[in-house]
């Protein structure tokens, strides 16, 4: 396959792993409470998302070192994002309501897709 293409299969399938992830398999567990630092659920959702990386980047044939490096500081990064925005959409009190509630969501989802920039661009050096 075509080096270009691989790249863009690549980013496509972070884009379906991250919309499942994100929003298909979160529960109120993972949800409520995540304004605190340290909690069980957002732990949980970013395990699901290094999982879900983990075989894609297996599935492109990526070394098992290097997707445990990927998977390590994808977790953290994450797990981060989803505090800070947590903590900042709490400690304001957003709802859908407010234009603030959907900056915070939409730079989140932004971070989230730099992430995605930097995990690919790690696999294109290190493969």
């Amino acid at each position: 396959m075509d080096h270009d293409m691989t790249i863009l299969l690549l980013f496509a399938a972070l884009q379906i792993k991250h919309l499942v992830a994100d929003f298909f398999l979160q529960n109120s567990k993972m949800i409520m409470g995540r304004e605190k630092y340290w909690h069980v659920g957002r732990a949980q959702h970013a395990g699901i998302h290094v999982l879900m990386t983990a075989v894609i980047f297996a599935l492109f044939g990526t070394d098992l070192t290097l997707i445990l490096w990927i998977v390590l500081a994808e977790f953290v990064v994450h797990f981060h994002i989803d505090w800070a925005k947590a903590r900042y959409s709490t400690s304001r009190a957003l709802t859908p309501d407010q234009p603030m509630y959907w900056y915070a969501m939409g730079t989140d989802q932004a971070l989230h897709q730099l992430t995605y920039i930097a995990m690919v661009w790690a696999w294109l050096s290190f493969s």
